[in-house]
């Protein structure tokens, strides 16, 4: 399966408005299904937006309320989605990403590990404890969270210990760092010779201006596709043959120097 359809579902999410976000998110999740996509990916906390402050309040556990959603719209159209919402972990409230498979199974969870301190996750949020990777059918699928972005060691340790084929990124990064957002994509595909797949938010949610900018790049640093500023449903086809190709032509990662550092 060396070829994949990816969906990114660039929303404005509706700030603490779960049943509107809920039906926003299944049109869109309808239309990738529609443009035969293998994987549709939805922005960091698409279910309420940054509305940690009542984390608690709208968290459901891993298998009820929107994750029990996300398990039957994978089943009902027949394909792989990832997107992060709240997830309630005893006392505690993770900012929680989910793979979900076409048979509605849930093959990982990634939970956030560097929290934003601007946005006050960290005082209402419980921190990830560990990088998430999963075998799927075209290969290892890696998870990642916004503001993880800014942490290479992650994305390092995804590609040298797991062999991470893809990286796919949630998130809610706001316009006024749109170059970072930009910049950091294209260098973490170049440096781990992979697929970085990242799915924004969009527009003007509770006072903060989303980038949108929703991109996929391949293990050269090219944008396969990348979207505006706008909300936008926005598909794009890679081929996976082609990370082994570059890592071949050049095999940077095999000179990592772990003796040294």
């Amino acid at each position: 399966m060396p070829k994949l359809n990816i969906t990114l579902a660039q929303m404005r999410i509706f700030y603490g408005d779960v049943k509107r976000n809920v039906a926003q998110a299944e049109k869109l999740i309808a239309e990738a299904a529609a443009r035969r996509s293998h994987i549709v990916v939805l922005p960091e906390l698409w279910s309420t937006g940054m509305a940690v402050d009542n984390a608690k309040t709208f968290a459901s556990e891993l298998n009820q309320g929107i994750f029990a959603q996300l398990s039957t719209w994978a089943t009902q159209y027949k394909l792989t989605i990832v997107g992060s919402t709240l997830e309630k972990r005893g006392l505690e409230v993770a900012n929680s990403a989910p793979i979900f498979a076409p048979n509605g199974r849930m093959m990982g969870v990634y939970r956030k590990i560097h929290l934003f301190g601007l946005m006050e996750e960290d005082k209402y949020l419980q921190p990830g404890a560990s990088p998430v990777a999963v075998d799927m059918p075209w290969g290892v699928t890696a998870l990642a969270i916004c503001y993880d972005l800014r942490f290479p060691e992650l994305f390092r340790k995804y590609a040298l210990e797991q062999n991470a084929k893809l990286i796919i990124l949630p998130a809610e990064w706001p316009l006024t760092r749109v170059e970072h957002w930009r910049t950091l994509l294209v260098a973490r595909a170049i440096e781990n010779q992979c697929f970085v797949v990242a799915c924004n938010a969009a527009g003007d949610i509770n006072g903060t201006v989303y980038a949108g900018n929703s991109m996929i790049v391949d293990p050269w640093g090219r944008v396969v596709v990348s979207a505006g500023e706008e909300p936008q449903l926005l598909t794009g086809e890679i081929d996976l043959d082609l990370i082994d190709d570059v890592r071949k032509q050049l095999p940077a990662l095999r000179d990592v120097r772990h003796d040294v550092y």
